[in-house]
């Protein structure tokens, strides 16, 4: 088998959609022995911030020597961005040897019943870590977490990093059924682990935690930022974890809301270890961190900068981070949204900050048409827009728009910055992409 044969394999388990449920996964990992219950867990949820959180976590962990495994969704560009060891994704020969060794039990599997996409995948990281005989796995929730296939796994940590409006056609019409959805990856007796949270919504945290006799830590009153300032590349930030104070921390990445997620990820670690981290081990992780599509420059001359917000709460954030990082500059907008999102609400916290809307999308049957993304911008925004079929001919519009000293700003869509991501910087054409 070769990474195409691969990657082939498991895409021929898209058509099965998504199946929200733990009665597949579970019986799948039982088959396999079960290989998620061999190393502790952090399991993050989380309306935003997830992957940030995750990656934040995952150098803590390896700061502090443990071997550990990461489980991310989607990837941007590369399948093995998903699954990764000591934040190193997985080799192109990893990749394959993981997949033989899952697709040996589905075969026999789906003799009697079928197994999803992000079920196989999930599948997949979970042995791959047990093969690697990681110390510590940090998992990020697909979609809610209740029925998430991640949740097939007990963890010791939950982390739910924020709850916004998303997906709410799947997790419920409101915060607080959203909230039950992405608390419900909170397994007995271990520990919760909340970003800042509306006064109700952390009451339910309170509530469930008791419910489940766990043990919870909320950022505003157990830990958070003491102190955060922009630096060179990014912001010197002190954090005041759940057993220790951590000054001085150079976070290399882009947006105040980075903070706040280092804040989730050193009390997640803490957490886990049940102890205070070593604060030089802490600065030196983090000082490599690296957050792709999350506020990432990769081009000037325009300057061209990507940001993977895909939901209201996103878009809020992003142009706040604009606001105080880039706080005169007009940017000329690529965007693409799916179709499941509520694309007025999106567009509307840019508004301000655009002289030029080019719509787009990508190649998926989520996807916005772009003719009805650019009316609604030329609507809501008061800007020129216009539309283009691919996300090439977009980058090209916007960056002519733009000129030499102009600014281009990529976001609404994870796929859609993986895609501009990988034509700018990788391979230019990211491999087939759901969820």
């Amino acid at each position: 088998m070769n990474r195409s044969e691969a990657l082939a394999y498991l895409d021929a388990h898209i058509g099965w959609g998504m199946e929200p449920g733990l009665e597949r996964i579970s019986a799948f990992l039982s088959m396999m022995g079960n290989p998620q219950e061999t190393y502790p867990i952090i399991h993050v949820a989380g309306t935003n911030g997830k992957t940030s959180v995750a990656r934040m976590a995952t150098i803590l962990c390896v700061a502090h020597g443990l071997t550990t495994g990461t489980y991310t969704s989607p990837h941007l560009e590369r399948f093995e961005e998903r699954i990764s060891l000591n934040a190193v994704m997985a080799t192109e020969a990893q990749l394959i040897q993981a997949v033989m060794d899952v697709k040996a039990f589905a075969d026999i599997f789906e003799r009697d019943s079928h197994l999803t996409y992000f079920e196989l995948v999930t599948a997949l990281a979970f042995s791959w870590f047990a093969d690697e005989a990681v110390n510590a796995a940090v998992i990020e929730v697909g979609m809610g977490g209740r029925l998430d296939a991640t949740n097939a796994a007990q963890a010791d940590v939950a982390v739910v990093t924020s709850i916004g409006m998303d997906h709410a056609d799947v997790l419920g019409d409101s915060l607080e059924k959203i909230a039950g959805e992405k608390l419900g990856i909170l397994a007995p007796e271990a520990t919760l682990v909340v970003g800042p949270l509306p006064d109700d919504i952390a009451k339910l945290a309170r509530r469930t935690a008791a419910e489940r006799g766990a043990k919870i830590f909320e950022y505003g009153s157990d830990f958070g930022v003491e102190g955060a300032s922009p630096g060179l590349g990014g912001w010197q930030v002190d954090i005041a974890g759940i057993h220790a104070g951590y000054p001085d921390i150079d976070l290399p990445v882009h947006g105040r809301h980075q903070t706040v997620n280092l804040a989730v990820a050193v009390a997640a670690v803490e957490a886990l270890t049940e102890r205070a981290l070593d604060s030089r081990a802490v600065q030196k992780g983090i000082s490599v961190l690296a957050t792709p599509g999350r506020m990432e420059r990769l081009d000037t001359s325009p300057t061209l900068l990507i940001d993977g917000a895909h939901n209201p709460d996103g878009m809020r954030t992003l142009s706040a981070a604009l606001a105080e990082e880039y706080p005169t500059t007009k940017w000329v907008l690529v965007v693409g949204v799916m179709s499941d999102k509520d694309l007025d609400e999106m567009l509307v916290p840019l508004r301000g900050r655009l002289e030029r809307v080019i719509a787009t999308a990508v190649v998926s049957e989520r996807a916005t048409d772009p003719v009805e993304i650019a009316q609604r911008s030329a609507v809501l925004l008061n800007v020129p827009t216009d539309s283009a079929p691919t996300p090439e001919l977009a980058l090209a519009a916007a960056r002519e728009a733009a000129g030499a000293d102009g600014a281009v700003l990529v976001t609404g869509s994870l796929y859609l910055v993986g895609a501009i991501r990988s034509l700018v910087v990788g391979s230019g054409r990211p491999d087939r992409n759901e969820r």
